[in-house]
């Protein structure tokens, strides 16, 4: 029997297949608006059987499945950092809409958290929309702010942000000083987010979401919380795996 653990996002749904509590395989997808028919989607390319199949769902749309059962991200995101990590003791998360920090007993059980999910500042959203008005793609951010010298902004709403890089700009400031300005302010909010936790000096902080693929912002992020930041090339799927390790332990409990 196998497991598809689903992670519902807002801007993407990842979703694994996990048997025997190992890794079989992955998929990532837009979300585009319709978190159902995403995680539909996944599921036929599955070739999902219900007589053999157990479903996890987490995530925004995780209610919208039929699943065997939901289960919140924070208590997914945890479960997967720690598969990717087993040393882990503090994960920040940087999503497409929220970003969240957790921090771990020793024994893995969640001590505290903290969730920013009102406003897009410190999210990939941020980024996104800040990358736009820089005229740049998101996948060529390390590439862009190679060698750049960081421009302060000034404001995280992202509507006055937005305004502020358009101002920078036309003012003669480098592109890629300003993006590198984005990263820093962005990496600065989510470190405060992430010390209000009051996080464990022992253990590994493990980044994960899909910023978590930029080798610069890992490095930026580090800095911001004066820690080395781990990360796996599986980060984005996290909260997926978290919740197919959930599933393979109800299915050894029958």
């Amino acid at each position: 029997m196998r497991v598809i653990g689903m992670d519902s996002g807002s801007t993407t749904t990842k979703a694994v297949v996990f048997s025997d509590g190992k890794l079989l395989d992955k998929y990532l997808r837009l979300t585009a608006g319709a978190p159902k028919a995403a995680m539909e989607e996944i599921l036929a390319k599955f070739d999902y059987d219900p007589d053999r199949d157990l479903v996890v769902s987490t995530g925004y749309g995780r209610k919208l499945l039929a699943s065997d059962r939901s289960v919140t991200e924070i208590t997914c995101h945890s479960r997967g950092a720690r598969f990717l990590c087993p040393e882990v003791r503090s994960i920040i998360d940087i999503g497409g809409q929220d970003s969240k920090t957790i921090c771990l007993s020793p024994n893995g059980d969640i001590e505290e958290f903290n969730m920013n999910d009102k406003c897009a500042a410190g999210t990939g959203r941020f980024v996104e929309v800040m990358m736009r008005v820089l005229g740049e793609e998101l996948p060529e951010l390390d590439e862009f702010i190679q060698g750049a010298s960081p421009v302060k902004i000034n404001s995280m709403c992202t509507v006055f942000a937005e305004t502020e890089v358009i101002s920078l700009i036309a003012q003669g400031a480098l592109k890629q000083d300003v993006a590198l300005g984005v990263l820093q302010s962005i990496a600065e909010r989510v470190a405060n987010q992430f010390f209000k936790t009051q996080p464990s000096a022992a253990g590994k902080v493990f980044f994960s979401g899909g910023l978590s693929q930029s080798i610069r912002i890992k490095e930026i992020l580090s800095e911001a919380i004066g820690r080395p930041v781990e990360t796996d090339p599986l980060a984005q799927y996290t909260g997926a795996i978290g919740a197919a390790v959930i599933g393979t332990e109800m299915q050894k409990k029958g």
